[in-house]
């Protein structure tokens, strides 16, 4: 395309240099491995010629053939595996053409007003961003790309879309903000770049494969090589991101100032989704199977919410962007499972221990059943101490120990730690991570190899903020039983208790004044407000 070469040669003519100066590190890595077959041939030539007669000749041919030999083997072994080893390529779902033909029109369109190659295909993450993800290294299988088949060398790399931006942005917002990105194309197919890359990421990959083991001394002369190009490498990048932006400018531009600020917010809003609501379903083997429908919610109500978010929701009557799927709900619910997959680490596909959930049922379905586990897993803490038991699993339990235990910190301490250690337990028998149940979720799921997850969320709490987590889940379970009280669901902060249909918000510092302080009267005046009875004892899971 015409554009290829004035992207990189008018926009950035540095991405270029750069490239040719992590292309001579390659040609020098070469040149020292033929150098010892070179000299052999020199001393072979010259025997021959008789211009090398007598000792010590013979003997100096001989070992420098068979160390040249040697770094030839050494070399082709080492150059194959840069070659054809798989670098890492980030876990995506598909979206194959059929599936959003006027998603793939849009970005077509983008391409050809930038004069760019097209991206060869397009995919989505779970996550607020977008790249360009180059999958044309020789032993790289498109993983659905592309039915399996082997990336064609040359071909154009793959568009990768943030989903929640598919949800959250409208349709204009989505091309202002892809526009830079598409962009990159037109670099990527420069030839020089293009070899430049893959010459990094056979290296990259190579430093992985020498993590095997006896295979290491294929590691060290790869992070060798990629030390050399590292700094020619990391500027040939922002290079290439330079002229990518530069000949976007006349694309939306000014609508992309305003789109950018719509980034932002959907990233705020995201993280609070998949910390806040996610996770605690996560930890009891259910998966919330609309995340992407989900952050609209919680952003319409960080938009309410936020001053500085006003007049966000007026543009909600615009088109969404969602709209250019031929199927959104399937592809929110891919989205979905490789979410928890990526920051939870959970199986690649729905089982027994689990399973998607419905917003509609996330209050009865998670919320409840956490706080009845965490309630169950408090009075089993309590029995394992030797606390003295009531009429059954109550409220009136929990409140007496923590307050007789005033003073006392070794007692409060002791159920603490308790908690951590059944939990862990729980974690262990299931072959999840130790962090995985960290707020006190319910029942852990069996994760097998996917046991560590990519990009974990968040790291174990300590054991005094599960104390406060389970004596919370305990008194919203008496709340639920013995008053007028029902689980809830808010987008931004997760489960909440709801008393006639409002949120009480004002527990966690009475619930601190017990647990930090043995003082359970601020609790106990909110328990008699809302004829919460202590007493009663509590249904468990």
């Amino acid at each position: 395309m015409s554009g290829t070469g004035s992207i990189v040669e008018g926009g950035a003519p540095s991405a270029r240099s750069r490239a040719l100066a992590v292309l001579r590190v390659r040609s020098r890595a070469l040149a020292l491995g033929v150098l010892p077959a070179a000299l052999a041939v020199v001393l072979l030539s010259a025997r021959m010629t008789g211009r090398l007669a007598g000792d010590p000749w013979p003997a100096v041919t001989l070992v420098v053939c068979v160390l040249a030999v040697l770094v030839l083997l050494v070399g082709g072994v080492f150059a194959a595996v840069v070659l054809r080893a798989s670098p890492a390529v980030t876990p995506t779902v598909p979206l194959p053409e059929s599936a959003a033909p006027d998603l793939y029109r849009m970005v077509r369109d983008l391409a050809d007003r930038m004069d760019v190659p097209a991206p060869s295909a397009i995919a989505l993450t779970p996550d607020c961003d977008s790249w360009l993800e180059d999958r044309t290294h020789a032993a790289h299988r498109r993983s659905g790309i592309s039915g399996g088949r082997e990336a064609e060398p040359g071909a154009a790399p793959v568009l990768v879309i943030g989903s929640p931006f598919l949800w959250w942005m409208r349709v204009a917002e989505l091309r202002a903000v892809l526009a830079p990105v598409v962009a990159g194309t037109g670099p990527s197919a420069h030839p020089d770049i293009a070899d430049a890359r893959g010459f990094v990421r056979g290296l990259d990959a190579a430093v992985d494969v020498g993590g095997r083991p006896g295979l290491g001394w294929i590691g060290r002369p790869a992070r060798l090589l990629l030390r050399l190009c590292q700094a020619d490498a990391a500027e040939m990048e922002r290079g290439v991101a330079a002229a990518a932006s530069d000949r976007a400018q006349g694309v939306d531009y000014g609508l992309r100032i305003v789109a950018q600020e719509q980034v932002g917010l959907a990233y705020a809003g995201w993280d609070r989704l998949l910390t806040r609501v996610a996770l605690p379903a996560w930890r009891m083997g259910r998966w919330p199977a609309h995340l992407d429908a989900g952050v609209v919610s919680a952003l319409t109500e960080l938009s309410r919410r936020d001053r500085l978010a006003e007049g966000f929701t007026s543009r909600l009557g615009e088109r969404p962007a969602c709209d250019l799927l031929e199927r959104p709900g399937v592809i929110d619910e891919a989205a979905s499972l490789l979410a928890a997959r990526l920051f939870h680490g959970g199986p690649a596909e729905a089982g027994p221990d689990w399973s998607p959930v419905d917003w509609a049922a996330y209050p009865e379905e998670v919320v409840d059943r956490k706080w009845r586990a965490e309630a169950a897993r408090i009075h089993a803490a309590l029995d394992a101490l030797a606390v003295p038991a009531g009429p059954g699993p109550t409220l009136d339990r929990v409140l007496r120990h923590l307050t007789d235990a005033a003073g006392e910190c070794a007692a409060a301490e002791a159920l603490a730690g308790r908690l951590s250690g059944d939990l862990a337990r729980e974690e262990r028998s299931a072959g999840t991570d130790t962090g995985a149940g960290a707020d006190g979720g319910g029942a852990a799921v069996a994760r097998g190899a996917d046991a560590v997850p990519l990009f974990p969320l968040q790291p174990p709490r300590s054991g005094r903020d599960l104390l406060a987590d389970h004596v919370t889940a305990m008194v919203c379970a008496a709340a639920v039983d013995s008053a007028d009280a029902a689980p809830g669901l808010d987008w931004l902060d997760g489960p909440v208790l709801l008393v006639r249909g409002e949120r009480r918000a004002d527990l966690a510092p009475r619930v601190l004044s017990l647990v930090e302080d043995g003082d359970p009267e601020p609790l106990r005046g909110w328990l008699a407000e809302l004829g919460v009875r202590p007493e009663k004892p509590v249904r468990l899971v």
